[in-house]
């Protein structure tokens, strides 16, 4: 088993009110990621996710395809995985 590690990605463009969350969530479910997204005050969409790197990426650029058409800009950061996380949904 790969090592875990964790991403903080933020989503910048029309990804408010567009369903965005709600697909981020059903595109977890095919990859073994814990976390949450979350909308920002300030328009943007925030994902963090803990998984190992390869699965990361995959779910990451999942989400990128499914929701292209609405993404202006994608921040990522890497922070320390806290293990904090049971599963993947929605933060408010």
């Amino acid at each position: 088993m790969s090592e875990r590690i964790q991403k903080t990605v933020r989503f910048t463009g029309r990804v408010q009110g567009v369903g965005f969350r709600y697909t981020v969530c059903r595109v977890a479910k095919r990859f073994d990621v814990t976390g949450y997204v979350k909308n920002l005050p300030d328009g943007r969409v925030e994902l963090l996710a803990e998984a190992d790197a390869n699965t990361l990426e995959q779910f990451i650029n999942a989400v990128h395809r499914e929701m292209h058409g609405y993404i202006t800009d994608v921040a990522v950061e890497n922070g320390p995985v806290t293990g904090r996380f049971n599963s993947f949904g929605i933060a408010y």
